[in-house]
C-alpha cells in the first residue's frame, strides 16, 4: 500500500490546474508571442517558457483572479525579452544568403525594415506600454477591454497609448537617422 502525502496531491492538483489553463489560453499565448516575435520558433519558446515557469514554481495570486491577463502580460514580456536578445546577436549563419539579400530594396523589403524597426522601438518601451499598445493595435481590443483585461482605468490606457505612440515615432525617427 502506498503513502500519499499532502504535498504529493497539492502537486498534482496544480499540475492539472495548469494543463486546464494551458488548454484554455494556449492560443492566446501563442498569438500574443508570435505578434511580437514574428516567428514561430520564437513563439512556441514564449509558450513553453510562460508554462514551465509555472510548474517550477508556486502558482502566482494573479493567475487565480486573472489567467488571461497575467498569462497575457507574461507573453508580452517573455516575447520582448527575445526581440531584444535576437537583436543583441550577431548576424552569423550563410554569408552568401546575407549578401545576396542585402542588394536592391524593393517595396516589400522597405516594408519588412519598418516593420523590423516598429518592432523593434516596441521592444524598447516598458513591458505596460508595450502590452497595451499591442492589445490596441495587434488585437484591436477596445480602451475598455484592455482596462478590464490588465486591471486598470480606461483613462490610464488612454494616456499610455498617447505617450506610447509619441515614443514610438521618435524611436523610429532616431532609427531612421533623423533627429529624435
Amino acid at each position: 500500500m502506498s503513502t500519499v502525502t499532502v504535498s504529493e496531491l497539492m502537486q498534482k492538483k496544480t499540475l492539472l490546474d495548469i494543463g486546464r489553463i494551458f488548454e484554455e489560453h494556449y492560443d492566446l499565448v501563442y498569438r500574443t508571442a508570435y505578434s511580437i516575435t514574428r516567428t514561430t520558433q520564437d513563439a512556441e519558446d514564449v509558450v513553453q517558457t510562460i508554462f514551465l515557469r509555472l510548474i517550477r514554481r508556486e502558482t502566482p495570486p494573479d493567475l487565480t483572479k486573472n489567467p488571461r491577463g497575467y498569462l497575457y502580460r507574461a507573453a508580452v514580456n517573455v516575447a520582448l525579452k527575445a526581440v531584444r536578445s535576437r537583436d543583441r546577436h550577431i548576424l552569423s549563419g550563410d554569408s552568401e544568403e546575407f549578401e545576396a539579400g542585402s542588394g536592391g530594396t524593393d517595396g516589400r523589403d522597405r516594408d519588412e525594415k519598418l516593420d523590423e524597426r516598429l518592432w523593434l522601438a516596441i521592444a524598447e518601451l516598458n513591458e505596460a506600454a508595450a502590452q497595451i499598445l499591442i492589445l490596441r493595435y495587434v488585437h484591436n481590443y477596445s480602451l475598455s477591454e484592455i482596462a478590464g483585461l490588465l486591471g486598470t482605468s480606461r483613462s490610464t490606457v488612454a494616456v499610455s497609448l498617447f505617450r506610447s505612440r509619441a515614443r514610438l515615432k521618435k524611436l523610429i525617427r532616431h532609427s531612421e537617422g533623423g533627429p529624435s
